[in-house]
Order: C-alpha cells, then structure tokens, then sequence
C-alpha cells in the first residue's frame, strides 16, 4: 500500500487555498461541501471564485496577494493551485515544518497528500486514487463505481446511522450486530430503500432487529470455500462474498498472497499449512477445529486451494460438520488442473491430440504413491497429478509403468495462474532432471499427454522484458500476459478529484 487513506473531518475547520483560479475555485468548492471554511489567497479571483464568495459569504473570504510562508498556521490543510512551482515549493516547505496536510496540484514532489477522486453518497463515500501513477485511471474507476453504488444507498446509510444506537442496545453482541447488519444491507430492507420506500424499509428493519433480539440458536457456520489456482480474479462472486463475512479463516499454503487481502480485515486467520512435507495441522485436527469454532458461534471460512472436492479433502471436512449438525455451504471454483491448463498453454484436450483427460493424486492417506493402479495409460489422453512435485521421479516412472513411452512430453505448471508461474517441458524421461534445476518451489501440477507438445505455440501466459520486476509477493519476477496494456497518457493533474 502506497499511501494510506484517510477521511478528514474538516467541519467548521478552516483551510487555506492558495490560488484563484478555476482549479482553486473547484478545490475549494469540495472543502465548503464538507463543511469548511476557505481563505483563498491569490493577487485576483477569476470569475469562478468570485461566484464562489457569492455563494459562500459566510465561509468564503479572498485574501489578496501573494503566499507568504506562515499564512498556514492553523490552517487543517492546504491546497496549492497557483500553477507557480516556486510558490507550490515555498507552501510545502512550510506547511511540512508545521506538520499541516498540504497537496501542490500536478506537483507529486509538493504533495504530503493526495485528494482522490470521490464517489459521494453521503454519508457513504468512496475514494479512488492511483497515487498519483495513472489519475485518468482513476478517474474512469470512479465513473464505473458511479454506475454501480445507487444514490439512494446514501438514505440507506443515513438510516443505519439513525438507528444504530438502538441496535447497538438490544444486539450486545458484536457478532450479533454483524449478523443483522449484513442481513439489512442484503435484503428486502435494502431493496425497499432502493426503490424509494423509506418508511417500508424502516419497518422492515425494526422487525429484523425483533427477530434477531428473539433468537436463541447463536451456531456459527462454515463456508468451504475454492480459492482457485492462484490468481484472485479467477474467484467466484459467491466466494468473494463470503469471504468478506467469515469471523475467522482457516487457510492453506496459498498460491498467491493476495487471496487473503480479500478477507475480511478483521478476520482471525489460521494457516493449516499442507505444504508438500509439511503440514501445520493434520487433517483430523483441520476437521475438529471447523466444528469447534462453528460451535462457538463463529462464521468459519476454509479456504482451499483450487476446488474443495477435486482433491481438496472437502468430502472429509463436512463430514463431521453434517455429525454435529453445522450449517456449511460449499462453493466450487476453477480447479488447479483448469487454470494451470488455461495459463500454460497446454489443453486438457484438443480434436488432433488427446479425447479425455484424467485428474490423479501422486498423495494417499497412507503416504503410498500407486499410480500403476490406473494403468494402462493412452497416449491419446491427458493426465493431471496433483501433489507430485517431491515425487516427480516416481511419478514418472509409473506413468512409464503404465504403458507410456519414455519419450511421452510431460510437464510442471509451478504456482499456476500466478505472476509467479513457470512451466517446464520434457518427457518421462528427462522431466524430473529439468524441474530439479529449476528451482520450483510448488504447488505444482504434473501433466502428461500430446497436448503438452503444443505448449510452446499455446503458451501465452509470460514474462515480457518491461514486466520482469521484482514482485515482493512471491520473492521472483513477475510475469505478465504477452499483449501489454496501451500506455496511458500523461495526465494532467496530480490531484485524482475529476
């Protein structure tokens, strides 16, 4: 995180605009709006905050003349809008030695703070900004939000704030505020408020709050949820859902890092761990403490790697949550042996090369790998071995076992879907050499078939020269799609308020 945001109370505060121009008199229109007062200090007021002090007399007064170092003092921010660097530099030299917030429009190096651009439904409000990078961007993502975020969600809010004191009184329970809040803002009291009927949605709420002051059942439930192969844009809706209402988290070793940032902030996070040959819990252990933080009442997230039921142990863990009656829900995802498929460019199957495919497990129970169980093997088919990067020589050994030829193409998709990926090639009989210099680090997915050889022409998921930087996320270069974005144009303010 670049910078971190921050809403100002500026209420009956007074901040100091140093400029007359129009871009000084839209600054200090937005400070009047949240309840300001303004001194505009410039030589001359262009026309449009010479109507600003029309509209404002009682919170708008124009100081003629020049900035000079001190007029800050008091002030709860500053803005710099006099399109003079020397005079930008002077204001933020002093306002920094006083401590005051200061922002030198189109000058990032004069700026202690950046004015995003803002979506207001007040009292609901959201802020977008790009630091400063690409403010056109962020401009075009508040118009999007614009079209999303409903004006009446602004009355919506309003009544939250009307009525929760009186929640706060009857729910005593944190987790019990929670619960009913999430249900007004997803259900018919919403809805009612949308369109238009605000003392319906009152009602409606004041009946909820009934309902969940009388109820005596306080189990928590669980939420199995797939993560996916690794990248955080291949999670469903449905799962980013419910990852933003778990009390605490139950998670693997993930691919990437960011799925977490995706969690509720406040969330308890536990790692499980079950990486290839370390485990931080077994997996009776993972089962018991579902049932045990649900029994409390607590709202429990297993996130899983890929699919929970494609190897995922999802079967086993909702076993004992059906034996203790816990409510849970499963939500599916885009398996491993898809985004890896997807990503490397190697098809699970094609018309020319390959009519099935099959998913195995190079990990049982008991520790054993038996692949030669499934033999015989079709050159014409795919397989996917989950969990066999530690035993890849083995791995493909049996495959060889199976009834495939020595020089059957195989290959290992590392941290698939991720800017981390990488991709070796072979055959059985050289893979396990190739992927012991490479340094792979897992999860890993083995795959064997003809369609492995259309990798190199299919591939296009890969590190271009400007991407290759360093990406702390994963301790390795990041890797990008091949077709890179159309440059953005330079913008031409700093400031991201549109």
């Amino acid at each position: 995180m670049d910078h971190y945001p921050i809403f100002l109370n500026l209420n009956n505060r007074w901040c100091l605009v140093i400029g007359g121009n129009e871009t000084a008199a839209r600054k200090a229109e937005d400070l009047l709006d949240a309840g300001a007062a303004v001194t505009l200090v410039a030589p001359q007021l262009g026309s449009a905050c010479e109507e600003l002090l029309q509209r404002y007399p009682d919170r708008a007064v124009h100081q003629a003349g020049t900035y000079r170092p001190g007029m800050e003092h008091g002030a709860a921010l500053v803005l710099a809008t006099s399109e003079d660097e020397a005079t930008d530099g002077a204001v933020y030299d002093a306002c920094t030695r006083r401590g005051v917030p200061v922002n030198a429009v189109d000058r990032p190096a004069y700026c202690s703070c950046i004015t995003p651009a803002v979506v207001d439904r007040s009292p609901l409000q959201v802020a977008i900004t790009s630091g400063g990078a690409a403010p056109v961007l962020a401009r075009q993502v508040r118009s999007q939000m614009e079209t999303l975020l409903p004006t009446a969600y602004g009355r919506l809010a309003a009544l939250a704030g009307r009525l929760r004191e009186r929640v706060a009184a009857a729910l005593p329970s944190g987790r019990q505020r929670l619960r009913f809040w999430e249900q007004v803002f997803e259900g018919p009291a919403a809805e009612s408020m949308l369109a238009g009927r605000e003392r319906e949605a009152e009602r409606e709420m004041l009946e909820l709050l009934r309902q969940e002051q009388a109820r005596d059942d306080d189990r928590g439930e669980v939420f199995l949820v797939g993560a996916g192969p690794g990248d955080p844009d291949l999670l469903t809706f449905r799962a980013l859902r419910l990852m933003q209402r778990a009390d605490v988290v139950l998670h693997d070793h993930l691919a990437a890092p960011a799925l977490l940032r995706l969690v509720r902030k406040d969330a308890e996070r536990i790692p499980v761990g079950k990486r290839s040959g370390r485990h931080t819990l077994p997996q009776e252990a993972i089962n018991d403490k579902l049932i045990e933080l649900a029994a409390a009442g607590k709202r429990v997230l297993r996130l899983k790697g890929g699919d929970p039921f494609v190897f995922g142990r999802g079967g086993e863990e909702i076993e004992g949550l059906i034996e203790h009656g816990i409510p849970f829900q499963v939500v599916p995802a885009v398996t491993a042996a898809q985004g890896a498929a997807a990503y490397s460019g190697i098809p699970l199957t094609h018309r020319d090369h390959a009519q099935s495919c099959r998913f195995l497990t190079g990990h049982r129970r008991d520790g054993a790998l038996r692949l030669a169980q499934w033999a015989p093997f079709r050159p014409d088919e795919t397989l996917l071995v989950y969990m066999g990067l530690t035993h890849l020589e083995t791995v493909c050994e049996q495959l060889r076992e199976g009834g495939l030829p020595a020089d059957h193409p195989a290959a290992v998709v590392d941290q698939a879907t991720t800017p981390a990926q990488q991709v070796v090639t072979g055959t059985l009989a050289d893979l396990a050499e190739r992927v012991r210099t490479s340094g792979l680090q897992g999860p890993a997915l083995i795959m064997a078939g003809p369609t492995v050889e259309l990798q190199p022409r299919l591939g296009w998921y890969h590190s271009t020269p400007d991407a290759e930087r360093a990406f702390p996320e994963h301790g390795c270069l990041r890797r990008e799609p091949l077709a890179a974005a159309a440059a953005e144009p330079p913008a031409e303010t700093h400031t991201e308020q549109a």
